[in-house]
């Protein structure tokens, strides 16, 4: 009896094993052919499923034709819609992972709207069987799948071209592949599977718009879990789950354990999602770039005030449409916590659903007295105790957080949020015959709205403080360039899991708000994909804006309850879609469209008028162009768009009030000797026996660096000498396998570079790293707040250094000429008063012109006792600029002496 129940569990579990693999196979497939994993697949699966059922049962079709129509033409055509007309356009504007991200939720939200539009929200259970339930037919299929993917991509001309474009796109490209065709056949690919799965499940799990969708989005632990590459290991990932699933519901302990074995063997794949998102090496590689970020968009004049008073207008209303309207502000303060984690600091997270249903659950356990360990509380201080208790929860998705970005963090977040769905509120021992009382005092819709209303302006007072400041400098570095910011001395670890814990507790303060306005707690308000909804709602409306939350919680309230159920989800979906081309929102869409449609209107002179204009110009600036006849001379530091330096020059360094003339005749050619430092510095900074490998490549191989306080020291050496490696060592962000690096008599080598910052180390990169949606000053600012020294008149010495004082500093980062941006990243460095200045490749991108001024005031840096090391190419700026030079080979260090010893040896 034992056997053969043992080999019927492991039927159905090869019966599910066998569709989880389907959707393994067409994750990888799409995402190996684009770099895009498609969180629509659970969708597409359901949307297929419908018309399979609208096909066969509704139309009469047989099910040969339905079946035909739906995988080998519709579902198909999805997937090539989808890259023609979505992700296409998205890799030709630059394919920012962040962009790509939130158009496949869009595509998500997009179909589940539109099926609840078009088939209503109710289950259905009357799906065709395309396959019996006999669990090998299902088996067979998924196993031909991965065998004839597997042959093609190995024994073809087309897998051929699919592994180049995989490694690189644009290499492919050049070598004549058509790497649009590619992605184009990969997303045929991966919806047929998509449509595969879903009419194969359809009939033996609910088919509604909101649940195969979610349960498909499960099963993505198999793909995770090959690391998003082996269609072998998502295969017997998929098999090895589905049978381990069927196998615990044997299992039947006493006590405690029996619900919670009960929930992980009804949620394996959940679990397995968790662990693969939370402790599998994070997929997506090649997501983990600096997000690149825009200037925000002011607020269009008077919004606030209209924002106001529509708010206030419920207040007149009666019956149900009051009733309606408490949800509004309720569910602005939960998208208020997505303004703060996504919007401030820049981190994806698809979890805050969880976040405010706990906030709810832990409200009503609190007032009903149910919370294990506390006593009954008012519904009023129950609020304020579950904001409290949700708050460090958000630990669970900040955690990941720290080491994970893009794709893997947007991964894990789900995965959080999918675990709490299913593993806290669905337990009946947690959330049965709970209601959930309004606080004393409010108990009518029209009271418990002005409280609401009062709870709103606290969230958004709260939120507004996060935007002003030093914190708020220090959440938009980390956004625009995590590792600037972490450069810069911005705590980046600690800040992104303030910004998590932030937002889990404004979401927790919403969900309790919008529960007590339900009088329950509803675990469906609380859905995950409730919450990739309200995760693309904010994001379209503009991350960074709370007015955009408030304005998105209105439209998903107002549109939900005045017309057919899934109208916000099409709509946000649409737009969520198109993100990448209005990136600030739809208001700076509207903007640009407007301007772009503004007719231009020119002056032009009259023939007199133009040959008064050119004698008078001629009269006024003489042969020379300047107005006294004589010759221009060179600027101490290179002009930047918009700069107004003195007319002297800037004539003081970042470091003190002693004054450094960059121009003098001292200072023009590099001495002989080392330079003697004008104030005595505390120490100098080492490599003691350096080594880093990589894989059985050695990087670096025991070298030995000092860079003394005074001088200029270089590192040259040709392209994979290990210079690189050997900076970021000294920087912070690679930790060496053997060796130290010093300060002084300090080992610093297990030392963060956020901590070396604070230290006294600064450092630019060698691809710029400013903060696009800050201004020049506020760039400096965050080096001044965050560097050595709290220094509040640093910036101003900084800014003055390098010419930045005059209108340029008002202006954003973004947009500003290369040279001006080197200029303020160098002042960004300066404004924390290091003692050690790291400079990779600082000329890059610099005319004669600037990397002359630059060397002038990097040799006045150094006669006031900074320690610099250059990392260069321009072996004519070493020769100009360098006190002493090493030469790299393979990783070792060939040659050091003075530069031009070490260097004209090296041209002979």
């Amino acid at each position: 009896m034992s056997g053969s129940l043992t080999y019927d569990l492991t039927l159905a579990g090869l019966s599910v094993g066998g569709a989880a693999a389907l959707t393994g196979i067409g994750l990888v497939v799409t995402h190996r052919a684009t770099g895009v994993l498609n969180f629509a697949h659970g969708a597409i699966a359901m949307v297929c499923a419908y018309l399979l059922r609208q096909f066969t049962v509704v139309w009469g079709w047989p099910l040969a034709l339905g079946a035909a129509v739906t995988l080998l033409l519709v579902a198909p055509a999805i997937g090539m819609a989808l890259e023609r007309f979505v992700f296409r356009p998205l890799s030709v504007l630059g394919g920012d992972p962040a962009q790509t991200l939130v158009a496949s939720l869009g595509v998500f939200v997009l179909l589940v709207g539109g099926a609840a539009l078009v088939w209503g929200t109710g289950a259905r259970a009357d799906a065709p069987t395309l396959v019996s339930a006999d669990p090998w037919g299902q088996l067979a299929v998924a196993v031909a799948l991965a065998v004839g993917v597997g042959g093609v991509t190995r024994w073809t001309r087309f897998g051929t071209e699919l592994r180049a474009v995989v490694d690189d796109r644009s290499l492919a490209v050049l070598g004549g592949i058509d790497a649009d065709r590619v992605a184009a056949a990969g997303w045929a690919f991966g919806s047929f599977t998509a449509g595969l799965t879903g009419v194969l499940l359809a009939p033996y799990v609910r088919l509604d718009p909101y649940g195969m969708p979610l349960l498909v989005m499960e099963v993505m632990a198999v793909a995770v879990a090959a690391r998003m590459r082996s269609l072998p290991v998502a295969v017997v990932v998929a098999l090895g789950l589905g049978v381990a699933q069927s196998q615990l519901t044997r299992l039947h302990p006493a006590g405690w354990a029996e619900p919670l074995l009960q929930a992980v063997g009804a949620n394996l794949f959940v679990v397995a999602l968790l662990v693969a998102a939370l402790v599998l090496p994070g997929i997506g590689d090649r997501d983990v770039l600096p997000r690149t970020a825009t200037a925000r968009v002011a607020t269009p004049p008077g919004a606030w005030i209209v924002a106001v008073v529509l708010f206030l207008l419920p207040l007149g209303l009666a019956g149900s449409d009051l009733h309606t309207s408490v949800q509004v502000p309720a569910l602005g303060v939960v998208l208020l916590s997505l303004v703060v984690v996504t919007g401030r600091g820049g981190q994806i997270s698809l979890g805050q659903a969880a976040y405010a249903g706990l906030g709810a659950l832990f409200t009503a356990l609190l007032a009903a007295g149910r919370f294990p360990g506390l006593p009954r509380l008012p519904e009023l201080a129950a609020l304020a105790v579950a904001v409290v208790l949700v708050a460090p929860l958000g630990v669970l998705t900040g955690w990941p957080a720290i080491g994970r970005h893009g794709l893997a963090l947007a991964l894990a977040t789900f995965a959080v949020g999918v675990g709490v769905s299913r593993f806290v509120f669905a337990q009946p021992y947690a959330t049965s015959g709970l209601s959930l009382d309004r606080p004393a005092g409010f108990d009518g819709d029209r009271a418990y709205y002005v409280l609401e209303l009062g709870l709103l302006a606290a969230a958004l007072l709260a939120t507004g403080a996060l935007r002003r400041g030093r914190t708020g400098r220090a959440l938009a570095a980390m956004r625009d360039h995590a590792s600037g910011a972490s450069a810069a001395g911005v705590r980046v670890p600690a800040l992104k899991l303030t910004a998590f814990v932030a937002g889990a507790a404004l979401a927790a303060l919403g969900g309790g708000m919008l529960g007590m306005g339900l009088r329950a707690f509803d675990a469906t308000a609380y859905d995950p994909v409730r919450g990739l909804l309200w995760f693309a709602a904010v994001v379209v409306l503009g991350a960074d804006s709370a007015l955009g939350a408030l304005a998105a919680a209105a439209l998903l309230v107002g549109l939900d309850a005045g017309a057919r159920g899934g109208v916000a989800a099409a709509l946000f979906g649409v737009l969520a879609v198109f993100v990448g081309r209005f990136p600030g929102g739809p208001y700076e869409a509207l903007r640009t469209a407007t301007s772009r449609l503004r007719p231009r209107r020119r002056a032009t002179p009259t023939p007199l008028g133009a040959r008064v204009r050119r004698r008078l110009r001629a009269v006024e600036t003489g042969p020379t162009g300047r107005p006294d006849g004589t010759e221009p001379e060179p600027a101490a530091a290179p002009p930047g768009a918009g700069d107004s330096p003195g007319p002297d020059g800037p004539t003081r360094t970042a470091r003190g009030p002693k004054a450094a003339t960059p121009g003098r005749d001292t200072t023009s050619r590099r001495p002989s000797a080392p330079h003697t430092p004008a104030v005595p510095m505390p120490g100098s900074l080492f490599a003691r026996r350096i080594r880093v490998a990589y894989d059985g490549f050695t990087a670096l191989d025991g070298v030995d660096l000092e860079v003394r306080p005074g001088w200029v020291t270089a590192v040259v050496g040709p392209n994979g000498a290990g210079k690189s490696t050997l900076f970021h060592c000294l920087a912070g962000t690679l930790r060496p396998s053997h060796g130290q690096v010093l300060f002084g008599e300090r080992d610093i080598t297990r030392l963060a570079a956020h901590a070396r910052t604070r230290l006294g180390i600064a450092r630019t990169f060698q691809q710029l790293a400013v903060f696009p949606s800050l201004t020049v000053a506020e760039n400096v600012q965050v080096g001044a707040e965050q560097g050595r020294i709290a220094d509040p008149a640093a910036a101003e010495r900084a800014l003055r250094l390098f010419g930045l004082d005059g209108p340029v500093r008002a202006l954003p980062a973004e947009g500003l000429p290369t040279g001006t941006l080197r200029r303020v990243e160098l002042a960004r460095a300066l404004a924390g008063s290091p003692h050690v200045l790291l400079l990779d490749e600082p000329a890059a991108g610099l005319d004669t012109a600037e990397v002359t001024a630059l060397a002038r005031v990097l040799r006045a840096l150094a006669a006031d006792g900074t320690a610099l090391l250059v990392v260069e190419h321009d072996l004519d700026l070493v020769a100009d600029l360098a006190d002493v030079v090493h030469v790299m080979t393979a990783g070792r260090v060939v040659t050091s002496g003075p530069a031009g010893h070490v260097l004209e040896r090296g041209r002979g």
